[in-house]
């Protein structure tokens, strides 16, 4: 009990110790604490300190993430597993729980600053651009998971998070993670394919994207404001900055948005059981993306301070309890290799077919790369784009772009899914 109490404490505190390092180290910073929860959470899960329980206890799992307390007993009982196995699967547990918990208090915290209205009145600068990158991706994806679905295993639910890491970006994933079932090493190799694929598609965006893209589509016209695009600028650097989040004029109405977020997740636990137990899952996530954007519509609850952030140290917390649940050894294995195709395939495919559409209806390049940017990689990386493109004003297209793939990218990531499920 103390040992499942000491992990607790540590997945929900270590968080702290990477944004600090990340604040401390400019290249750390650069990587992104995401990436760096992910990877002291596979080396956490590598060492051995967290046992995995034997072959007898992995086969009895059969997929799930751990053995009810009457079946554990029973095979304890039976001789088929030992003692060290119950610990293993106490702490899996305590992992499956704490890994769901974490993504269903983030998300709606996650929404509450987004000014949607404010951000929709700019949305018909890249209107287009928008509507082709989200038929892009769903083409696109929809088509990878019939080429690869016999080499990925649970291939349309690689295909739902994909689509909502490309339109949402990772709040989106880890959300689709739960809605969908899916097993914590699918769901970090996908990641960590994503993180590969994506570092090499951004490096590509601010070096030599900007001249690529101008030499295929039509030039950009500017039709914003310097101030507008500042403050948008403003706002999208800020979305990983966790400081003074402790202060008193901060602190206590953080918890005032904690506590709604808790009080939307109860109430979505309540709408999913009204539906089928398959399926709660799926509603509780679609049920507080929906509440969370309702929530954030009134101004008392949009003008908290860094509650923004505070989703995101939830969403450390997910990365850091979710990766040291994985198993490197599987990771690792071949059997990954169809994986990374598809992945592949989703990125360079939908940017590919994206740009073709972009030709066809006369979309600009700077709002073709601020859109593909926005969708692909979320709001963050929108002003280093519009800087390699030395274009501010597509910012405020790229943060609407970024906001409103947030708020559909659960949707459609569970939407596609299902819908593939059936083929």
């Amino acid at each position: 009990m103390v040992n499942l109490i000491l992990l607790v404490i540590f997945y929900l505190t270590f968080p702290l110790a990477i944004i600090s390092i990340t604040n401390k180290w400019a290249p750390l910073k650069k990587l992104g604490t995401i990436v760096l929860a992910y990877g002291f959470g596979l080396i956490l899960g590598s060492t051995g300190l967290i046992p995995k329980g034997s072959e007898s206890y992995k086969m009895a799992l059969l997929g799930r993430p751990a053995l009810p307390q009457q079946e554990i007993q029973l095979l304890l009982d039976n001789k088929t597993i030992t003692p060290l196995d119950v610990t293993a699967n106490s702490i899996a547990s305590l992992q499956d729980k704490l890994v769901t918990i974490a993504v269903l208090l983030a998300f709606p915290l996650l929404l509450f600053s987004l000014n949607i209205k404010r951000w929709l009145r700019f949305a018909k600068e890249g209107f287009v651009s928008m509507i082709l990158a989200l038929i892009s991706v769903i083409a696109i994806v929809g088509s990878g998971y019939f080429f690869f679905k016999s080499v990925v295993p649970d291939c349309w639910k690689v295909a739902g998070m994909l689509v909502g890491v490309y339109t949402g970006g990772t709040p989106n994933l880890v959300a689709l993670k739960v809605a969908l079932g899916v097993d914590p090493n699918l769901f970090i190799m996908t990641s960590t394919y994503d993180m590969i694929v994506g570092a090499v598609t951004i490096i590509f965006f601010i070096t030599i994207g900007p001249r690529f893209f101008r030499a295929f589509l039509p030039p950009f016209k500017y039709n914003g404001s310097d101030e507008d695009s500042s403050q948008a600028s403003a706002e999208a650097e800020s979305f990983e900055d966790f400081s003074g989040m402790l202060k008193k004029g901060v602190l206590f109405p953080l918890l005032k948005a904690f506590g709604i977020s808790a009080l939307i997740l109860i109430i979505s636990l309540a709408i999913s059981m009204i539906f089928p137990k398959e399926a709660e899952n799926v509603i509780v996530i679609l049920s507080i993306t929906t509440l969370g954007i309702i929530a954030s519509l009134f101004k008392w609850v949009n003008q908290i301070k860094k509650s923004f952030q505070l989703g995101m140290y939830l969403i450390l917390v997910f990365s850091l309890a979710v990766s040291s649940m994985a198993d490197l050894a599987v990771i690792f294995s071949i059997g990954f290799l169809g994986l990374f195709m598809f992945v592949t395939w989703a990125y360079f495919g939908s940017l590919f077919l994206h740009m073709l559409l972009s030709k066809i209806f006369k979309v600009d390049a700077d709002n073709f790369l601020i859109t593909t940017t926005a969708f692909v990689f979320s709001p963050p990386f929108v002003p280093v784009v519009a800087g390699a493109l030395k274009n501010k004003d597509v910012i405020i297209t790229g943060i609407t772009v970024g906001i409103i793939g947030y708020i559909i990218g659960n949707y459609l990531g569970v939407g596609l899914g299902y819908f593939l499920k059936g083929f």
